[in-house]
């Protein structure tokens, strides 16, 4: 039991940069199509810059990026967890209460992953634990 235990705690700093590394690049890719139309997909448009899609268009790609590489990871992550509470109380919540009805499911995951990331850091594969070397 203590050798699984103790596999499991040395996997776990690398589990979270995969984790925050694929959670990124997700998030990176929402932004593109926002702000760039890219990639191209039923409803994807591009919006203009100077409006609240646009600024979340501009959270996305930017923090999506510093997340998935780890760079700023703690601010970059809590900011996007906000924006992700705006965004489902702003876009969803008014549809209904239950995020499966009203579309809000990745939503609110990718708010409670960003607050998670935002406590716990980038992990082992993350420029800003190179950066604290």
């Amino acid at each position: 039991m203590a050798k699984l235990s103790s596999f499991q705690s040395a996997l776990q700093p690398h589990l979270l940069s995969l984790l925050r590394l694929v959670v990124g690049l997700l998030y990176l890719e929402h932004g593109m199509a926002k702000l760039f139309g890219f990639p191209h997909g039923p409803g994807a448009h591009t919006v203009a810059l100077f409006s609240l899609l646009g600024l979340a268009g501009v959270l996305e790609t930017l923090g999506g990026f510093l997340v998935a590489v780890g760079l700023f990871t703690r601010p970059a992550a809590f900011i996007l967890s906000g924006e992700m509470a705006f965004a489902y109380f702003m876009a969803h919540f008014p549809h209904s209460f239950f995020p499966l009805l009203n579309g809000g499911d990745a939503a609110v995951l990718f708010c409670f992953i960003f607050l998670y990331i935002s406590l716990v850091g980038g992990g082992a594969w993350s420029l800003d634990r190179l950066r604290e070397r």
